[in-house]
């Protein structure tokens, strides 16, 4: 059975998107996985399958390349906003989101950040805006649910970090029932560079659901102000959130190449 695909990215984090609204494709982690793989299979940072949806226009399902299902993605959900064309609303496992294409960029309503240390989830109550916990240089970071778990770190230098060794062991913490995306963050004259370790993916060119955990963690804080700009290794993201409102994202989507696959 051969099966059509887009390959598509958002400032580096790449995709494979398969289309099953008309045709249903089965998806497992095995299956995801294969696909992921950079020798044997297309090679992605999350496979995407697109359904239909009973509360928006579409449901958009999301693997990382470990096989793992998770909650929301924000530079996938630019990609699927081009796919879709115009204005959307997109269901996603963290919420129903809006999104609006615009040439070869997408601006996305993330919809409101969460705070409570169940919401992220936590394993046991604490602030969630100062966390009392580290790991080496590593401290007091800000935890924050933006459709997936995210905690953030402000560092004087985040590219002298070494998230390669210390984000797997921030991830698979206990103190994160279900894991977290960890960030380093450094503030950079109103801006903020950005270095991602995700969950099930490692290190990224470009996480959008870390920018917009980032900024509204820099903004609680009061070290930032919307909109802001997240600067990544692939490029920047523009992130606007106030407290009390909803996060928008915006930044470009850019397609690869279309094929199909033998499953």
């Amino acid at each position: 059975m051969n099966r059509r695909f887009h390959k598509m990215h958002g400032l580096g984090n790449d995709f494979v998107i398969f289309d099953g609204r008309e045709e249903a494709l089965a998806m497992d982690a095995a299956r995801a996985r294969a696909l992921a793989d950079r020798k044997t299979g297309i090679g992605c940072d999350q496979l995407i399958l697109l359904e239909p949806s009973d509360v928006a226009d579409l449901r958009m399902r999301i693997f990382n390349a470990d096989g793992g299902e998770v909650e929301a993605c924000g530079n996938a959900a630019r990609c699927v906003a081009l796919l879709a064309g115009g204005e959307s609303r997109i269901e996603t496992k963290g919420g129903v989101i809006a999104a609006s294409a615009n040439g070869s960029a997408a601006t996305v309503d993330m919809g409101a950040p969460r705070f409570g240390w169940e919401d992220i989830p936590l394993a046991y109550a604490m602030d969630t805006a100062d966390m009392p916990v580290g790991w080496e240089a590593l401290q007091r970071p800000a935890a924050v649910n933006v459709g997936n778990p995210h905690i953030v770190f402000f560092v004087e230098d985040a590219a002298a970090v070494d998230l390669a060794r210390l984000g797997p062991m921030i991830e698979n913490d206990p103190l994160f029932p279900q894991r977290v995306n960890v960030n380093v963050a450094r503030l950079a004259g109103g801006a903020i560079d950005l270095r991602v370790w995700e969950r099930g993916a490692g290190l990224t060119q470009a996480c959008g659901t870390g920018a917009c955990a980032t900024a509204v963690a820099a903004v609680r804080r009061g070290l930032a102000r919307g909109p802001v700009e997240v600067r990544l290794p692939g490029g920047p993201l523009l992130i606007d959130w106030a407290p009390g409102g909803t996060i928008r994202m915006s930044g470009p989507a850019t397609p690869v190449f279309a094929g199909e696959v033998a499953l």
